[in-house]
């Protein structure tokens, strides 16, 4: 019951990334955004993983490219890619594509790795891709004959590639390091590699209104979908395992949905119920598959 009660904070606070992502994105450029929210990241997480960080200096020397690999995958790109997607976008759509993200873990690892997918899995990518895409294009044949998409949805799309890039190398290398060392090291990997990018940017930080919402909601995504939900899913991995935890990650659409109208007053349609319902159904069925390994 406690792994359970673990998965489903971490969906809610995952869905709350995007839930007080998008108010927040309306004063933060997406760069400086994600800069801000990994520098609160790092402090908090200081305390934590500084002696992990410590007594395995040279672990990090030696896996630098692995460590790099990770912060710029599910750090930097990711959380760009969101941002950026919410700015034309709404949450709920994003939580839909988001809940995406096995099915495109499962395309790479055939790509790359050539993983062949069973029957059962092949069935569940392609309704979750039916799902994805009908949201996208609002279930409009006129839409697709115009091929006028929304340019939020296929951002969030190049997020969730993105994310899948770092699922892979989490499953490669995330068992050579310390937990809260190795989130340490990614974190201040990530902040390096923001300062730069955030001088793009430097134009717009004037412009920025520091209300008490925006800095509650930096805090928020610095907190909570950076460290506690990661810490929480990685838990309930260790206890039920990671092909039962990953269905809890379902939940995050619903949580977005209920969320975006509730606090957001976001209108639910009846376009992202059926798309978020093959998006799941896809994923669901994709999950209990029984995976078919043949590396060439």
């Amino acid at each position: 019951m406690k792994a359970y009660i673990l998965l489903i904070l971490a969906a809610m606070f995952y869905a709350g990334n995007l839930i007080v992502g998008k108010p927040v994105t309306e004063e933060i450029p997406p760069i400086m955004l994600s800069f801000f929210r990994y520098l609160i990241a790092a402090l908090v997480i200081l305390p934590i993983g500084y002696r992990e960080w410590k007594s395995n200096r040279e672990l990090w020397k030696k896996e630098w490219k692995a460590i790099l690999a990770l912060s710029v995958t599910g750090l930097v790109l990711f959380n760009i890619f969101v941002y950026l997607a919410l700015n034309y976008t709404t949450s709920i759509n994003a939580g839909i594509v988001e809940a995406s993200t096995p099915i495109f873990t499962l395309i790479l690892t055939f790509l790359l790795f050539g993983d062949r997918f069973s029957r059962k899995q092949m069935i569940g990518v392609f309704i979750s891709l039916f799902g994805v895409f009908f949201v996208i294009t609002k279930g409009s044949l006129e839409v697709i004959m115009s091929l006028q998409f929304n340019s939020g949805d296929l951002i969030m799309l190049l997020a969730m590639i993105t994310w899948s890039f770092y699922s892979i190398f989490i499953k490669q290398h995330t068992w050579k390091f310390p937990t809260y060392g190795a989130l340490l090291v990614m974190v201040v990997v990530a902040i390096i590699i923001f300062i730069p990018l955030i001088t793009i940017e430097m134009n717009q930080f004037s412009s920025i209104n520091w209300s008490w919402e925006v800095i509650a909601g930096l805090i928020y995504l610095g907190v909570f979908p950076s460290l506690v939900a990661l810490i929480a899913y990685n838990k309930g991995i260790e206890a039920i395992g990671p092909s039962r935890a990953s269905v809890f990650l379902n939940l995050i659409p619903v949580f977005t949905m209920l969320g975006a109208v509730i606090f957001l007053g976001e209108q639910l349609t009846w376009v992202q119920l059926i798309g978020s319902f093959f998006v799941i159904f896809g994923v669901l069925i994709t999950n209990r598959a029984k995976v078919k390994e043949i590396r060439t």
